[in-house]
């Protein structure tokens, strides 16, 4: 009894003494947030879970989003037993000893296994290959969990075995909560500001938000108890400013920063930066910003426009600030000074606009249609399509549009920069496609 008393003392303590992410992990579907369109009521992973009758998953999503807390769920309401295993300390030896008991489960008392694994992209080919047929049998119910593209990085046979569920980035309102009961957790409180920094700077994740929260928590009791979380305590949790404008003037400086770079002015772009970074402006905010004007702002008129703001933004996650603010200036000085464009814009929502006017019409043409099947040259599908290549000019005059889109122009390049290449060649097109215009007789 006494031992039973001083083990549940002990658990007690380790228990307020492990990270707040981990005390705060939900015991139940309901608690978990950000994820509803996979755990609400109704939706198929949880109708999986609550049935027991989940098959092999792979999750994917970005860290702190609910990977491992969705897999620990499901290790307390199955009546399967539950291994766990991360791929990056495991080896195929530990993935054979789960195989083996897994086998001597089923034999010994018919229990099936489920093998959570964490990290599932670091394993490579041999490895993922030992688990192959046991996963194919029945033997193992494998869960695994990836921050990286399963297509790229799990093998194709242990994918296709799988069933994909994609995990969100939290969004403010998820994160909002999870800082709300981690600050019921801890019995503090905290500024509005305060908790709309740490939203501000999780990008998402919720576990790097529990964490800074409770860095910024530890830091308030140092002053006095109960801890009462402020926006410096937040700053220095973060090693991050906070925004030193309102909401308002947020819009506003953004919004002037995109002008002055649509604007082709590079001085006014950097001015409209600096006073962002200076503010405390995440700086993946900006850099996302940055690639949508690359092809709304730029587009063909210098198609490497694009590549560099999207260079600008993984060097942000690559390189970090303050270096990276490099990185931020060298895109804004080039899509200032690059030739502008927003043809790629209009096109978009002009064809957008001609799909949405006739739905359900817009035939494919005989031509177009998928060949490569028995039966389709019979239907008329394939036959007559000329393949570009087989042109010494890469092109040949064809119908591509619906019969009542033929002579549409959704894009229309400018004359600037390398678009007007394109309108050159484009024009060259046109004057052997297009029917003759009528002479006005007049």
């Amino acid at each position: 009894m006494a031992d039973d008393l001083f083990s549940a003392a002990a658990e007690q303590r380790l228990e307020q003494r492990s990270p707040l992410a981990a005390r705060l992990r939900p015991r139940r579907l309901d608690e978990v947030v950000g994820q509803e369109h996979l755990v609400a009521p109704g939706k198929p992973l949880r109708a999986l879970i609550e049935a027991d009758r989940l098959s092999s998953v792979i999750f994917w999503g970005p860290p702190g989003t609910g990977k491992t807390t969705i897999s620990e769920l499901i290790a307390h309401s199955t009546s399967k037993a539950f291994e766990k295993l991360s791929a990056v300390s495991a080896s195929v030896k530990d993935v054979r000893e789960v195989i083996a008991k897994a086998q001597q489960r089923l034999g010994e008392r018919g229990q099936g296994t489920i093998l959570f694994l964490d990290e599932v992209h670091r394993f490579n080919k041999s490895q993922q290959d030992a688990l192959l047929p046991s996963v194919e049998s029945g033997l193992i119910v494998l869960i695994g969990a990836t921050t990286e593209n399963p297509y790229f990085e799990v093998n194709p046979p242990l994918l296709s075995r799988s069933t994909l569920f994609r995990l969100e980035s939290l969004g403010r309102d998820a994160i909002v909560e999870l800082c709300r009961r981690g600050l019921s957790a801890e019995g503090a409180t905290a500024t509005e500001e305060a908790i709309h920094h740490l939203v501000d700077r999780a990008g998402g994740d919720g576990r790097h938000a529990l964490t800074s929260l409770e860095v910024a928590v530890a830091l308030a009791e140092d002053r006095s108890k109960p801890a009462a979380v402020t926006i410096d305590d937040a700053e220095a949790a973060l090693g991050a400013k906070a925004l030193r404008y309102g909401r308002d003037e947020h819009y506003d400086v953004i919004s002037a920063f995109i002008k002055s770079i649509r604007g082709s002015d590079p001085d006014a772009g950097l001015y409209w930066l600096a006073r962002m970074l200076e503010a405390g402006e995440d700086a993946r905010f900006i850099a996302r910003r940055l690639v949508i004007l690359a092809s709304e702002d730029i587009g063909m008129a210098d198609p490497m426009s694009l590549l560099i703001a999207d260079a600008s933004a993984r060097a942000i996650e690559f390189v970090g600030l303050p270096e990276a603010q490099l990185n931020l200036s060298q895109a804004v000085i080039h899509l200032a000074t690059a030739p502008k464009s927003n043809r790629a814009t209009t096109g978009i929502g002009n064809a957008r606009r001609a799909a949405a006017e006739s739905p359900g019409e817009g035939a494919v043409p005989p031509a177009l249609r998928d060949g490569h099947y028995q039966g389709a040259s019979a239907l008329g599908h394939g036959v007559g399509y000329r393949y570009p290549h087989d042109d010494p000019s890469g092109w040949v005059e064809q119908q591509y549009l619906p019969d009542e889109l033929v002579g549409e122009r959704f894009y229309e390049p400018t004359s600037h920069g390398f678009e007007a290449e394109i309108a050159e060649r484009q024009k060259a097109r046109r004057e052997t496609t297009d029917p003759p215009r009528p002479v006005d007789p007049e």
